[in-house]
């Protein structure tokens, strides 16, 4: 570290007060006080609001190899062993964070994060995509709202104005409307929404065609014997 008189002839030259430390000398009451143009805080040098001379002050209680680069706490530790000024916790977690070697040195203590699963190459048009809703938005004829379907393989966007309240039974409708006239059923359908969505979209748009589901149970001949038997 640099002897304490280089930094103490700095602190001199800058004579500046902040409103809080002029207001603590006023009150005299013996944790402040001010000797050879140097404030003393409850027996620590005051710091004035300077960035060169704060930095200088993080850099050598940070940096050399002898100190190694302490953590927040240890660093705040080693300053207010002598200095002190406003705001010194945050221009202490402010500096850790740019300091390039504690970045690349830091412990990671959260889980590994998994491998990433990309989505499947699309084999064709309309075959493979995502639905997704905007909002809300400044209303426009009533609308605030607006639902985005993407083709993953063309690209090709389809937008339809909507409400922030639609039901998925609602966005089956203008699936039915707006894409499966012309493209028909898709093979997958990507949302954000979670699985359940997905699924809850793929009931409703039976039900927007008209088709009646039935479902049964796995091995249940005694239902769908016809399908169970060729198996």
């Amino acid at each position: 570290m640099p002897e304490e008189g280089d930094i103490l002839k700095k602190i001199r030259k800058n004579n500046t007060r902040e409103k809080e430390v002029v207001q603590a000398l006023e009150k005299k009451d013996r944790l402040t006080w001010e000797e050879d143009d140097v404030v003393y805080i409850e027996g620590r040098i005051y710091v004035p609001n300077n960035k060169d001379l704060k930095e200088e002050i993080l850099r050598e209680h940070h940096d050399p190899a002898d100190v190694g680069h302490p953590g927040q706490h240890r660093i705040q530790e080693l300053i207010k062993r002598t200095y002190w000024w406003l705001g010194l916790k945050e221009d202490v977690k402010k500096y850790i964070q740019g300091c390039t070697k504690c970045q690349q040195n830091k412990i990671q203590h959260q889980r590994k994060a998994r491998e990433l699963h990309p989505l499947e190459i699309p084999e064709g048009p309309w075959q493979d995509i995502s639905i997704d809703m905007i909002g809300p938005l400044p209303k426009s004829n009533g609308m605030d709202a607006i639902v985005v379907i993407v083709d993953w393989f063309t690209k090709m966007i389809r937008l339809k104005a909507t409400t922030t309240n639609i039901s998925s039974e609602g966005i089956a409708k203008i699936y039915r409307d707006k894409i499966w006239k012309i493209h028909g059923v898709p093979r997958t359908i990507l949302s954000d929404r979670g699985p359940q969505f997905a699924s809850k979209f793929m009931e409703d748009f039976t039900k927007v065609l008209g088709t009646k589901r039935k479902l049964s149970m796995a091995y249940h001949p005694q239902t769908n014997r016809q399908t169970e038997r060729i198996n």
